[in-house]
């Protein structure tokens, strides 16, 4: 590098800070209530979200932001007496990314476990501030877990963080909408794009689904299902990273979203704000193109039509004679180098969700999705019927074949710019009826300089 690699690292971090993270799970876990546990495991005074069982046991702070968390945490009090985790909601997504970001700087407060989202790991791995996870034997536990979770925790030999849930990707879609207008639900994207004018031409005044220039990582599962690749990074030689965006595998699919976008069959709505939520349910999309996470993230939605006929199936397919499954988002318990006791540490970011009681809760409470392969292949979570989608198994029919398809994708060490470039090439081309060429061909130049400038080689 021209410059050192913690001045480099430090730039990342700063970027982070200013960032904004489109987090995979719902904000959850309130702060009220919070109990002093005293001394956590990294020597400071801690308060807890949670009550602390067994005062005399070392405890272990943990930030995560998952819904409904307090009973996974008691339940991992109340049946361990050699440690007690002390929780603290410290934010979802970014809010916890920026005050972690601040303890690097720093060099103390951070907590000895945090939850963080799999895509942001390189970021963090590139500053040391992530235990790599193997001394402590952390690559015996890759046969518990889907393919593609372990491949996004881990490079090489190393393991820099256990996975918890993830985003295997599917289509949910109005039935009632496709039964009134007589239109077949779509299977491969050339059947998608018919289904959106059939749907136009039989009278639907809606759109068939929404391409949020904003979709961050939902865009990268779009692309990486046509065969994308756009980063070549390794940790193990940190200073050089290959950089290949602008590909015809992109350019395909960013040319296909664009022509619907042109003729008004797709909705380019911002993703997640109040706008988009309500057009979710009130009949204005009549395709979600979700993460496994999305049938729960639905349900929390009000103003829903009280007709909805909801029904879930596979994401539609470029080649269905090779499907290609994808991912969007997913969480991670990674164990930091400022934690006093990095080996009790890792038991308590591998045992938190390490049995199925736990996971049953993390299911039904947190509409949480497993990588851990017992919860995955678990008759509970099989042959869980869905209210909200007229009893489907939506998990048997769509989800599991997807996670088990997964087989990793790997991201930049800094994913927070890479996201920010491409939603403004992204909203620029919708906005000035540029082509996905160019708009690719932006975001490609932007990231190869930034890289630069942070000190590394491009490949």
């Amino acid at each position: 590098m021209r410059i050192s690699q913690r001045r480099g690292a430090a730039a990342v971090a700063a970027t982070v800070a200013a960032g904004a993270i489109l987090t995979a799970c719902s904000s959850g876990g309130s702060e009220d209530g919070q109990t002093d546990a005293g001394s956590a495991a990294g020597g400071e005074d801690a308060t807890c979200t949670n009550e602390i069982l067994n005062a005399d046991a070392p405890q272990v702070s943990v930030w995560a932001w998952y819904p409904a968390f307090e009973s996974v945490v008691d339940l991992f009090n109340e049946t361990h007496d050699d440690v007690q985790v002390c929780w603290t909601n410290a934010g979802q997504g970014a809010d916890e990314y920026n005050k972690f970001s601040t303890t690097i700087e720093a060099g103390s407060g951070a907590p000895d476990v945090i939850m963080l989202e799999s895509e942001i790991l390189p970021t963090y791995t590139i500053l040391d501030s992530l235990v790599d996870l193997s001394e402590y034997g952390a690559g015996e536990l890759e046969s518990q877990f889907t393919t593609g979770s372990w491949s996004d925790v881990s490079n090489g030999d190393s393991v820099y963080a256990v996975p918890v849930d993830g985003g295997p990707m599917g289509m949910l879609y109005r039935a009632d909408i496709f039964d009134e207008y007589g239109v077949e639900p779509p299977t491969t994207w050339d059947e998608f794009a018919q289904a959106a004018q059939d749907l136009r031409d039989a009278g639907y005044d809606g759109y068939i689904t929404n391409y949020p220039t904003n979709g961050n990582a939902l865009n990268y599962a779009l692309f990486a299902q046509n065969g994308w690749s756009p980063f070549e990074y390794d940790n193990a030689n940190p200073a050089e990273i290959g950089i290949d965006v602008a590909t015809p595998e992109a350019e395909e699919v960013l040319s296909y979203w664009n022509d619907l976008i042109e003729s008004d069959l797709v909705a380019t709505d911002d993703a997640f704000t109040s706008d988009y939520n309500t057009s979710l349910v009130d009949g204005t999309y009549a395709v979600y193109l979700a993460a496994a996470w999305g049938p729960g993230y639905l349900q929390g939605l009000s103003d829903a039509d009280s007709g909805a006929e909801w029904k879930a199936a596979p994401l539609p397919q470029w080649d269905p004679a090779n499907p290609v499954q994808v991912n969007w988002g997913g969480s991670t318990f990674a164990v930091t180098e400022q934690a006093a006791d990095p080996e009790l540490s890792y038991t308590v970011a591998s045992e938190l969700f390490g049995t199925m009681d736990a996971w049953e809760l993390g299911i039904d409470e947190a509409a949480l999705f497993p990588q851990w392969l017992e919860a995955l292949e678990s008759d509970f979570f099989v042959e869980k019927e869905y209210e909200f989608f007229g009893g489907q198994q939506i998990n048997k029919d769509v989800f599991i074949e997807a996670a088990n398809g997964y087989e990793g994708f790997s991201f930049s060490p800094f994913q927070v710019y890479a996201y920010d470039q491409q939603t403004q090439a992204l909203y620029d081309m919708v906005e000035s009826g540029g082509d996905a060429a160019g708009a690719l061909q932006t975001i490609q130049d932007a990231l190869v300089t930034y890289a630069q400038q942070q000190g590394f080689t491009v490949k």
